[in-house]
């Protein structure tokens, strides 16, 4: 990004809104939506402000501004608390009208308000009393700011919007905090500085770009580092002004907005970036988070090609909220099945080429696609623990060819991902080494996983994997006591969450046995009810690093059946 297309600096409140510039809430952001929560913790924070012994300044976060002329700028993040802060000061603004109407020096009153109104909000035409702003709010809000807020007009409760009567309870909200503390005194002069002093007291980390694409890019930099912004709205807004611009048409822009509300309400604004970036690499050649907003930029740059978008990824949003909820009722029995182990994998990189193989694919082959994908992830991600860079650029390519329809079928898309599939050499050696921790419920999930597809090997019996019924068994013990001495310290932590050194046990069994040494042990595991813990009692006399490691070698030759595609075998 070029310096000459990005600007940094921490400015005070006052030096942003007392300058004389303009700041407009692009039309399509999303509406005011802070609640009593936020005015809470923020007045708290003011308060604080003026205590002997609090802080001398208050910092309220980044402020990301779209600017072409450095003197009107469009908030693209912030907007919240920039209206919030307007709010206050119109808040300010009314205690002074009602000195004014006490007739508590109403003369110098009456010239502190205008000062103030003049600094924060801007001016009245004395005419028409028409407001000249220094801020424009949305599409959504800025009539009822204009028209009733600013004016300090009386605020209507009945047919207003939502957003309208959020805004209406946070001005009331502020007013009376303000009146309680510094109005009921009775002192213009006090109720001044209040605003002047907070307006000096609380800064922001102002970061100016002069485009979209720049501002998407600051986006990008800023999630990567753990600040999480709004660019669900800053794409919202893109996609929405190239529709205004081919004509105003309120009741198509109205349906549009119904359209994108209802696809962020399916997936949540903190997830519709990923979910974006999931739906455009099952159409298209793979692109990175940093580069997609341009890519859209590009390729979606006329009013057919928005409503395009929409329409197909409102084809993709309930699939893609489904394929982390195995009981969705998208899903047949066998789809739930392989759709539980993936959600349990945590492997999403395959999630484009699960889209296009929706789309594409039949029923049938879509299910044996799931399946594919969850032996893959086992034997890539779980045991292989592999490069998911590599992962995902091969699962995006598969996904875009079967899309555009130069792969067809289940057969050719499982050909094309035999690069990810690790062979059964590889697969041996990775599963005869694997450790997996179960001191975290993930961990013990996966698990219970390896261990119940074991013994339905061994047994054909499909057990339940979640019933509380049955445990892991560590055979050497999670703790050490005087019975496991032939184990030393760096042995027990080399080898006690070694997957040969775990079975399965039902829960009573499981609790009686406990820490006990080996030879008592055994005798439960020869009465256990799974065949796996049988055969630990019947071919081990004593239990030690040989004796783990040699069972787990018995676990991976199983395994490399157990987890196999044919054709890729």
């Amino acid at each position: 990004m070029s310096i000459t297309n990005f600007n940094t600096s921490n400015q005070t409140y006052r030096s942003l809104i007392g300058n004389g510039l303009i700041y407009t809430v692009p039309r399509f952001q999303r509406d005011y939506s802070w609640t009593d929560e936020e005015w809470s913790d923020l007045w708290a924070d003011i308060q604080n402000l003026f205590q002997t012994d609090g802080e001398t300044a208050h910092y309220m976060g980044y402020l990301v501004l779209q600017s072409k002329d450095n003197k009107k700028f469009d908030i693209i993040d912030g907007q919240q608390r920039i209206t919030t802060l307007s709010i206050i000061s119109l808040s300010v603004l009314k205690n002074f009208e009602r000195l004014i109407a006490d007739g508590v020096d109403p003369d110098d009153n009456k010239i502190r308000q205008t000062q103030l109104r003049s600094t924060f909000i801007g001016y009245l035409d004395p005419v028409t009393l028409i407001a000249k702003t220094k801020l424009e709010l949305n599409r959504n809000n800025n009539s009822y700011y204009q028209h009733y807020l600013v004016p300090l007009q009386k605020l209507p409760t009945r047919n207003v919007k939502f957003t309208e009567h959020q805004m209406r309870k946070a001005f009331e909200w502020f007013e009376g905090k303000i009146w309680q503390e510094y109005g009921n005194k009775k002192d213009g002069a006090l109720l001044a500085t209040l605003l002047e002093n907070l307006s000096d007291k609380l800064f922001f980390t102002v970061i100016t770009v002069n485009d979209e694409l720049n501002a998407y890019k600051v986006f990008e930099t800023l999630n990567a580092r753990g600040v999480k912004l709004s660019s669900t709205d800053l794409l919202k807004n893109y996609l929405f002004s190239v529709v205004h611009k081919e004509g105003n048409n309120e009741t198509e822009l109205n349906q549009l907005d119904e359209r994108w509300e209802d696809l962020v309400g399916k997936l949540g604004s903190e997830k519709f970036p990923n979910f974006l970036r999931t739906h455009w690499n099952s159409r298209n050649k793979m692109v990175r988070s940093a580069e997609l907003f341009k890519k859209i930029q590009l390729k979606i740059n006329s009013r057919g090609l928005v409503f395009e978008l929409l329409r197909e990824m409102g084809e993709d949003a309930d699939l893609y909220v489904a394929l982390s909820k195995p009981e969705d009722v998208l899903w047949n029995a066998d789809q739930r099945v392989y759709i539980r182990e993936l959600t349990m994998f945590s492997v999403r990189q395959l999630y484009p080429l699960l889209l296009a193989g929706y789309r594409v694919l039949s029923p049938k082959d879509f299910t044996s696609l799931l399946n594919v994908c969850s032996i893959i992830s086992f034997r890539y991600n779980v045991i292989g623990n592999l490069p998911t860079n590599d992962q995902e650029l091969v699962y995006t390519n598969v996904a875009e060819q079967l899309h555009r329809g130069t792969l067809t079928g289940i057969s050719a898309v499982i050909q094309a991902l035999s690069s990810l599939y690790p062979d059964d050499s590889t697969f041996f050696n990775a599963f005869s080494d694997k450790q997996i921790k179960t001191t975290q419920k993930h961990g013990r999930d996966i698990v219970r996983y390896v261990l119940f597809k074991l013994e339905k090997r061994e047994s054909s019996v499909d057990y339940s994997t979640t019933s509380d019924k049955y445990n892991i068994e560590h055979i050497l013990p999670e703790s050490l006591g005087n019975d496991w001495d032939q184990f030393s310290d760096t042995e027990h932590e080399q080898f006690v969450y070694r997957l040969g050194n775990m079975t399965l046990m039902n829960s009573t069994d499981n609790r009686l046995v406990g820490n006990k040494e080996f030879p008592d042990k055994k005798g439960m595991y020869a009465k256990s009810e799974f065949l796996i813990t049988q055969k630990i009692a019947e071919e081990n006399s004593e239990w030690t690093p040989e004796h783990i490691a040699d069972r787990q070698k018995w676990m991976a030759k199983q395994a490399k059946t157990i987890w196999r595609i044919s054709q890729l075998a």
